[in-house]
């Protein structure tokens, strides 16, 4: 077995290598095949998975077409349709950045009130890990995942601590190097639009039927004129002048004969005393 074995792996290898040779050979090599041709000489080759053969890509002039997956260190979205940073310096992800390689400064008005945006913005790439979790976090789609890699410096301090000018590209720029995750942001971003913009119909709706249904009440009571409500008025100002004066004549009768009665009382007090005094000397002249 281990005899077989070993000669077949040797077979494999020089298979490998006559392929790689003559593919070498030819005029446009097959690592060529819908690569990108720039000047000076320079390509951006792309290796399909179903490419088969050793590639020798010569670097630098040769590069290969990177995964649209592929992240090194996040970059700030610059929206060039609304002419601002989507970055409101929230510092969500300077909180989840598990190294904690993000530094981020609110910016302030005139007045010394927090603007939501970031006035200062700084990345430590050297410490960076490129987890993305930045990105994952961000409600605002506002930090990305760049893919340039060549970042090869001689000092590591200041060189690899890059601020919010270095950091910030425009959105065309994501668009490009992220074209299917960017279709998926702007069409949900799309279906979130158009059901706001259903519900503000639907409010908008109900508001109307509302007030149609409160116009109708109104409609189905009966209208009067100006001067029927006049004459109503005056009616009703009629009434309450009757209704006065017989409550003010009713108190006066009240007491007139509230006085006659006091009268009675008083005249009938004055005999009670005097039929009892009558009795009393009675009395007296019995006894003597």
């Amino acid at each position: 077995m281990f005899g077989s074995g070993l000669i077949k792996g040797l077979g494999i290898t020089l298979k490998h290598a006559l392929d790689t040779f003559s593919d070498d050979r030819k005029d446009v090599p097959s690592r060529y095949a819908d690569s990108i041709k720039l000047n000076n000489n320079r390509r951006i080759i792309e290796q399909p998975l179903s490419q088969e053969g050793l590639l020798t890509i010569q670097y630098p002039e040769e590069r290969r077409l990177l995964p649209e997956r592929f992240r090194y260190i996040p970059m700030l979205i610059w929206d060039t349709e609304t002419k601002e940073d989507r970055c409101t310096a929230c510092g969500i992800c300077a909180k989840v950045c598990p190294p904690q390689c993000i530094w981020i400064v609110r910016d302030s008005d005139e007045n010394g009130r927090p603007v939501a945006r970031p006035a200062e913005f700084y990345i430590d790439a050297a410490v960076c890990m490129s987890c993305s979790f930045c990105c994952e976090f961000c409600p605002f789609d506002a930090i990305k995942m760049n893919h340039d890699f060549e970042l090869a410096v001689y000092d590591r301090y200041p060189q690899l601590v890059y601020d919010k000018a270095e950091l910030t590209v425009p959105v065309e720029y994501y668009a490009a190097l992220w074209p299917t995750q960017y279709a998926a942001e702007e069409e949900a971003r799309r279906k979130e639009a158009e059901e706001k913009a259903a519900q503000a119909a639907a409010k908008e709706k109900a508001a109307a039927a509302k007030a149609a249904a409160a116009a109708k009440e109104q409609g189905d009571k009966p209208q009067r004129s100006p001067e029927e409500i006049q004459a109503m008025k005056e009616k009703a100002a009629a009434r309450a002048a009757a209704a006065k004066a017989r409550a003010a004549g009713g108190a006066a009768e009240g007491a007139a004969s509230g006085g006659e009665d006091a009268d009675a009382k008083k005249a009938r007090l004055e005999e009670l005393k005097r039929k009892a005094a009558e009795k009393a000397k009675a009395r007296r002249e019995g006894a003597e």
